[in-house]
C-alpha cells in the first residue's frame, strides 16, 4: 500500500520525515487500526516497506499551507505519482485526505466519502484516508480510526492478516 499527502508541511521539511507536524495524528492512527503491530513516530517513516507500505507526496515542495500550491504542481505531482504506482504496483494507494484526493482527480465533482474510490490508479484501487492534521477539525479521532481500521480490512482481503 501507498500513504499519499499532498505536500510536506514546514515541521516535516525540517525533520526530514513524514506526518511530522507536532499535532498530526497519522503515526497514532497506523498503530492503533492495527495497520502497524507496534506505536511509531514520523522518525520511524523509513520502517513502512518492513510492513508493506510506501509513503510519498503530490508535490514534493514543502510550504507552510496548501494555499501556497501553483496548479502546474499538481499537474507534475499527478504525472509523478501515476510514474511511482506503475513502478511499485502497490495494491491499495490510501490518500491521507479529501485535499490530495482531489488534487489527483480534478475531474471529480461532488461530496467524497471517506473509504474506497470507483477509481483507479493503474490496477491499483484508491481509497481516501482523513486528513490527519491537527487543523482537521472536520473528523474526531474516533472517526478517523474507523476510516483508518476500515482501510486495514481491505487490505487484509487482499493480502491476508498480518503475522
Amino acid at each position: 500500500m501507498l500513504f499519499v499527502g499532498i505536500n510536506p508541511g514546514v515541521r516535516s521539511a525540517q525533520t526530514g520525515h513524514h506526518f511530522a507536524g507536532f499535532s498530526n495524528r497519522f503515526w497514532k492512527l497506523l498503530f492503533c487500526a492495527g495497520l502497524v503491530p507496534e506505536p511509531v513516530t514520523f522518525l520511524d517513516d523509513d520502517r513502512l516497506p518492513e510492513w508493506g507500505y510506501g509513503i510519498t507526496n503530490v508535490v514534493a515542495r514543502p510550504t507552510r499551507g496548501i494555499d501556497e500550491l501553483r496548479r502546474e504542481e499538481y499537474a507534475v505531482g499527478r504525472l509523478r505519482l501515476r510514474a511511482k504506482v506503475r513502478r511499485y504496483t502497490p495494491a491499495v494507494v490510501a490518500f491521507v485526505g479529501i485535499t490530495v484526493y482531489r488534487a489527483m482527480f480534478p475531474e471529480q465533482k461532488g461530496p467524497v466519502r471517506m473509504g474506497p474510490q470507483p477509481q483507479r490508479l493503474g490496477e491499483s484501487r484508491v481509497f481516501v484516508l482523513p486528513n490527519t492534521s491537527g487543523r482537521n477539525a472536520h473528523y474526531s479521532f474516533d472517526q478517523m480510526l474507523a476510516t483508518f481500521e476500515s482501510l486495514r480490512h481491505d487490505v487484509e482481503a487482499i493480502r491476508g492478516p498480518r503475522a
